[in-house]
């Protein structure tokens, strides 16, 4: 499925909701659903600097396909990763740094986020993009 085809995706999902009320809720059991990262990768040097809580992002490259791990200790940031995780994960360096997450604005997730929850957010996308940027200059 192409990064675009998975965005669609998730904003039909998000239009059966009526209210911010239902969507939480169904970020937070997004958010249980999240593959669990290794305990290995819980470290420091994982963490995502800008996010509120505490949110750990492991990136691995095999045959050119970018797979992410990762894992949050609040409910709602979960969420919100395992939603651009959906998005980014098991594609190549170069898709990944040329897609724009246009769901964001599209389900309206950042003008519903607190103004740390939505830095945290722009965060999370930049160190995917960095994780992904790396992975890109390896293969050239």
């Amino acid at each position: 499925m192409t990064i675009k085809e998975i965005q669609e995706e998730i904003i039909d999902e998000f239009s059966m909701f009526d209210d911010w009320i239902q969507r939480y809720e169904y970020l937070i059991e997004i958010g249980k659903s999240l593959p669990m990262i290794e305990e290995f990768y819980k470290k420091d040097e994982n963490l995502i600097r800008g996010c509120q809580s505490k949110v750990w992002l492991h990136a691995e490259l095999n045959n050119g396909i970018v797979k992410y791990t990762a894992d949050s200790d609040a409910i709602l940031t979960k969420g919100i990763i395992a939603l651009l995780l959906r998005v980014f994960s098991n594609q190549s360096p170069a898709i990944i740094l040329e897609a724009e997450p246009f769901f964001i604005d599209a389900i309206g997730l950042k003008e519903h986020l607190s103004p740390t929850r939505a830095n945290g957010l722009v965060s999370m996308i930049k160190q995917i993009k960095l994780f992904a940027l790396a992975y890109q200059t390896k293969l050239s």
